[in-house]
């Protein structure tokens, strides 16, 4: 098996607009060849799929989803190219597919292009000294903290998360294959979720001073 990478997977992404971990599982298949690489891509539809993510969407619809008799709330805004497509059972379907998950798996960014660099270095900061703690090698601890990012992207990231229905397809995934299905381009705009009591200071009861207060009244 041939070493894939980095420079490769990238290389192979801007030649066919394709997702990093798809294309890095297919220089895999591929055995480091390009070409074979994009054949397999195209073979799979996900090269045409992603040819068509650069198409505009401005139709669609907008979701909202609410979980555990109204402990958790979800809005989602989720594009297609026409409105004949947006109109479908089908298409619905995806769309409340994509809420609910929102709603289980509390992602908190829609992509991993969207984390603030602050957040990321920072992040990079406790797992450099997390490995450290765990004692390490310096020379193999920057890999094991970009093998710790992927993991923080895969956990915070919408889509790069498992889909919840699915857990053998990211979420990425999921639109990939409406796209191949629906022939248009398909885009995730944006979510928000709220959950009730999120941030807000709750009652602390001090169960022994309850006990006290009880005992006092008998």
């Amino acid at each position: 098996m041939a070493e894939i990478t980095a420079s490769a997977v990238k290389e192979l992404r801007e030649q066919t607009g394709v997702g990093m971990m798809d294309c890095k599982k297919a220089l895999q298949e591929a055995n480091g060849d390009m070409a074979r690489a994009v054949e397999i891509l195209r073979e799979k539809g996900i090269a045409s799929a992603a040819k068509k993510g650069g198409r505009i969407a401005a139709e669609g619809v907008v979701e909202s989803y609410i979980h555990m008799g109204g402990k958790i709330g979800v809005l989602l805004e989720v594009n297609c190219e026409t409105d004949f497509v947006a109109k479908t059972p089908e298409f619905k379907a995806f769309v409340r597919d994509v809420a609910m998950h929102i709603a289980a798996a509390n992602p908190q960014y829609l992509s991993r292009e969207e984390v603030p660099a602050e957040i990321l270095e920072k992040e990079r900061e406790i797992l450099r000294a997390q490995a450290r703690n765990e004692g390490k090698p310096e020379k193999i601890i920057e890999k094991m903290v970009e093998g710790r990012v992927e993991k923080f992207y895969k956990d915070y990231c919408l889509l790069d998360q498992a889909f919840v229905r699915d857990t053998d397809m990211t979420i990425q995934q999921y639109v990939t294959d409406r796209i191949q299905k629906t022939g248009e381009n398909v885009k995730i705009r944006r979510f928000a979720r709220y959950e009730m009591g999120e941030g807000l200071e709750k009652r602390q009861d001090n169960f022994a001073e309850e006990v006290a207060a009880q005992a006092a009244k008998l």
